[in-house]
């Protein structure tokens, strides 16, 4: 048997999932799951990175104890987030967690440099305050020391590759992210970097997914106990997890649901216009240079919040449906800056009930039930805003990832679309990423016949509106 390892880490957990192919269809196995979470110090919020790659190896070492050997990894990461390395490769300043406040107001500091209608048409990236642009523009103002002593900037899948294998290249999917990228020639926009004074060293070769970086470092091999090829695959968490939604259509609706909602489309040319700017639409890379058109939605990561608060005793599962059963209509701007790291999720919740006139939610459950149906309400807002943008009608909603198992909010999903919802697999961004490298290794023909495979090997439920 041959088995390919993803390494999925999220901004709650990560996991080692091993991938084979077995009578036509792709089988996964969970051998390592651990926390993540940013670490707060001296007022900044920052990642263990050191910590999060000591998870790595545990997980790799995983493998060989269960005689599981994998031909291949690949690591993927959510987005923006960097480190800084010197030329012996070592980290000139902490790695910054996007929830930090060190951007507050750096964004009208960049625009004074490149108007925000202007960066919008240069790179096709929605304005977050804690893209990699800001940051680093951020950096160069708080920390120029550290800035100056770096050679490379990497991401963070990019960074975890670094340590795997010595060498220094960042993933395209993932580099779409930073606001730093030229959609038309899928590399860094060099004139904008030069523009914003950032020093031009440290940006590396772009790779695209797919892309063999090599075997492991000698050390590495040795500590783990055996050696096998590190693959890039879509290293952004979501471009993974795109590649595997379960679909033949070319024009496919998904809701990537996790600690974020990520709601689009795929489109062959990136939309830079001034309408999808004015809407808050990104232009995400993608498998096969296709564009991930979305919208960032706060996501799972309300309730994420308000269950560690109100209810840390309840499973998702219990959580999701008492929430079926309150009896509260109120309805709230899930994707409003107020709620991206507030210092009480359920008292920000209540708060907004309470300003706009509606009925406060007093149990976790009502909490609960008001964050579903606000996260449904912004789904339905935003397919009406695709709709409208790309004239295309999109028959269903495929819904992958974590979320996928919310029942109750894949049940209002529906009905407040109006569409079909098929929902899974959940942990799609495990299985894109082993799709990656089953197509590198040449075990799967392409994309099309990737997610086929998907369809065919994974549970996906249905709920009409």
């Amino acid at each position: 048997m041959k088995y390919y390892l993803a390494v999925d880490i999220g901004a709650s957990s990560g996991r080692h999932i091993l991938g084979s192919l077995e009578n036509g269809k792709m089988k996964t196995e969970e051998i390592y799951r651990f926390p993540n979470g940013m670490v707060e110090k001296d007022g900044h919020k920052y990642w263990d990175a050191d910590a999060l790659f000591g998870h790595i190896k545990a997980g790799m070492k995983k493998c060989a104890e269960s005689g599981k050997i994998p031909v291949s990894i690949g690591i993927d990461t959510w987005a923006v987030d960097y480190a800084l390395l010197d030329d012996a490769g070592e980290r000139v300043s902490p790695v910054f967690g996007y929830r930090d406040g060190r951007t507050e107001g750096i964004d009208a500091e960049v625009y004074k440099v490149i108007p925000e209608e202007e960066l919008y048409a240069r790179t096709g990236i929605q304005k977050q305050p804690f893209n990699t642009i800001y940051q680093l523009c951020a950096a160069k103002k708080d920390d120029p020391g550290a800035l100056g002593k770096a050679q490379t900037m990497l991401l963070m899948p990019d960074y975890f590759n670094f340590l795997l294998t010595g060498k220094r290249m960042t993933e395209y999917t993932n580099a779409s992210t930073t606001q730093l990228l030229d959609p038309k020639t899928y590399d860094w926009d060099f004139e904008l970097i030069e523009k914003l004074g950032l020093p031009r060293r440290i940006f590396t070769e772009i790779a695209e997914p797919g892309t063999i970086l090599g075997p492991l470092k000698a050390e590495i091999r040795d500590e783990i106990g055996y050696d096998c090829t590190v693959v890039l695959p879509a290293t952004h968490d979501t471009g993974s997890a795109v590649a595997a939604v379960p679909t033949q259509s070319d024009e496919a609706l998904y809701i990537s649901s996790g600690t974020w909602s990520l709601m689009g489309c795929e489109l062959k040319e990136a939309d830079t216009s001034a309408e999808s700017r004015k809407r808050n639409l990104t232009n995400e890379g993608g498998y096969d240079h296709r564009f991930r058109f979305l919208k960032n939605i706060m996501g799972l990561w309300m309730i994420q919040s308000a269950k560690q608060e109100l209810a840390p005793d309840l499973s998702y599962g219990e959580l999701c449906e008492a929430a079926s059963q309150a009896d509260i209509a109120s309805i709230i701007p899930a994707n409003d800056g107020r709620f991206l790291s507030p210092a009480s999720m359920s008292e920000e919740v209540r708060a907004a009930c309470r300003e706009s006139g509606q009925q406060v939610p007093e149990t976790p459950a009502e909490v609960a039930a008001v964050i579903y149906n606000s996260l449904a309400r912004c789904y339905a807002d935003t397919l009406s805003e695709i709709e409208e943008i790309t004239g295309k009608h999109y028959a269903a909603v495929n819904v992958i990832g974590g979320g996928s198992n919310a029942d109750y909010l894949n049940r209002i999903t529906a009905k407040a679309c109006g569409r079909t919802v098929y929902a899974g697999p959940s942990e799609a961004t495990a299985i894109g990423n082993l799709l990656v490298q089953m197509m590198a290794d040449g075990a799967v023909s392409d994309l099309k016949a990737g997610r086929r495979l998907v369809f065919d090997s994974f549970a996906v439920r249905e709920y009409r509106p």
